[in-house]
């Protein structure tokens, strides 16, 4: 089966996570840049990868790479690519761009040049002048950084946080990928106890209960190169077999939620059942400061309010504060907690042992790890 070159797209402070991933799924010879990780694959790799990549955005397929700084380079060399190894006739391909740094720095442009270019490449390929494009999806991507083209397919459609579970959301979702990351980022394990006491529709709950019990983020959905006539049915098949042979449903888990907002989580059971996990997690209706615990060495992994609106500040510290004494009570547990507050530390009462930054969305956000004892051996 010939090689391919494979792009998975991530979050910016997320890719060491995505190729620690991709490694874990036994591709190697993987390069890290900003926003990707590149590592070259069978076809095999494309279904895989779709399935199983928690905290990724979406797989791209990598057409070509060229320096570009006239829009005849552009064409020519775009051109040349082998387009009808993987678009049928009858396909769908629209054209989407982003320039950075570049000479080429008109994206409308560089986007119908593309599409000539790919629209020439065919005519030669199938002998036709006209394509219809009412086929299979295959959105291709002009992105250019520093005069360098990358030409890409996307292999996935929707992005792949739409895990296909979350039917009902509340007001300022947390993306499934970044909750992925974040516990993927913590030092839980699926024998210690979660909780998440600003729970919200249940997304960190939920996801630690698909790590936990090793079932596949992508196994309930469907992905746009299942259509494409180049990757054959039977490794799509080969694929999601594998997500159900390795999955352990009955692994039993200590994951719990909480939320102020009784309605909201109303919602989060309704997720879970959808992820089918109900019988994994467990959601209350129950203020911040009121949670206790009597396990040991469990982790709460949480994404509270930032206070980013108008006079919600002082409200937000006051909670912050609430946290901080609710938490060290919990002497042999550690915490994790994403927010955007700069003086996050101050009001929590106690210095992070480690401060990751992150993007949530296009908000940068810090990433606050606090370290519990570590269990003994026995545990």
């Amino acid at each position: 089966m010939g090689k391919v070159e494979i792009i998975a797209t991530s979050t910016f402070g997320l890719e060491a996570v995505v190729a620690r991933e991709v490694r874990q799924l036994g591709y190697e010879n993987v390069a890290v840049e900003n926003g990707k990780v590149t590592f070259t694959a069978d076809k095999l790799a494309i279904c895989r990868v779709n399935l199983w990549l928690r905290t990724a955005e979406r797989i791209r397929l990598k057409i070509g790479e060229f320096k570009a700084t006239t829009f005849d380079e552009l064409f020519e060399k775009t051109q040349a690519l082998p387009w009808a190894e993987w678009i049928p006739e009858d396909a769908q391909f629209p054209v989407e761009g982003k320039s950075v740094k570049s000479k080429l720095f008109s994206v409308p442009d560089c986007q119908a040049i593309v599409k000539k270019a790919v629209v020439e490449s065919m005519k030669k390929s199938y002998r036709k002048m006209w394509f219809d494009e009412t086929g299979p999806m295959f959105k291709i991507e002009v992105a250019l950084h520093k005069d360098i083209a990358t030409l890409t397919i996307d292999t996935t459609g929707a992005g792949l946080h739409k895990r296909g579970y979350r039917r009902l959301i509340s007001g300022a979702p947390l993306k499934e990928t970044m909750a992925a990351a974040m516990i993927q980022l913590s030092f839980w394990n699926p024998d210690r106890p979660l909780h998440d006491p600003f729970c919200g529709s249940g997304t960190i709950p939920i996801e630690a209960a698909l790590i936990g019990r090793n079932i596949a983020p992508g196994m309930n959905r469907e992905f746009a190169s299942e259509e494409w006539p180049s990757i054959p049915k039977k490794l799509w098949q080969e694929a999601r077999r594998e997500t159900h042979d390795l999955a352990d449903y009955d692994r039993p888990l200590a994951i719990t939620g909480t939320d102020i907002d009784g309605d909201i989580i109303m919602v989060a059971n309704e997720n879970a059942e959808e992820a089918m996990v109900e019988d994994a997690v467990r959601f209350k209706r129950l203020p911040v400061g009121s949670f206790t615990s009597d396990a040991k060495y469990g982790c709460i992994i949480c994404n509270p309010p930032y206070g980013e609106r108008l006079g919600e500040k002082q409200e937000v510290e006051q909670l912050y504060k609430v946290m901080g004494r609710t938490f060290s009570a919990l002497d042999t547990w550690s915490y994790y907690i994403l927010t955007s507050y700069p003086e996050f530390e101050k009001f929590f009462g106690r210095e992070a042992d480690r401060n990751r930054k992150l993007y949530n969305g296009n908000l940068k956000t810090y990433y606050y790890q606090y370290y519990g004892p570590r269990p003994p051996r026995s545990e």
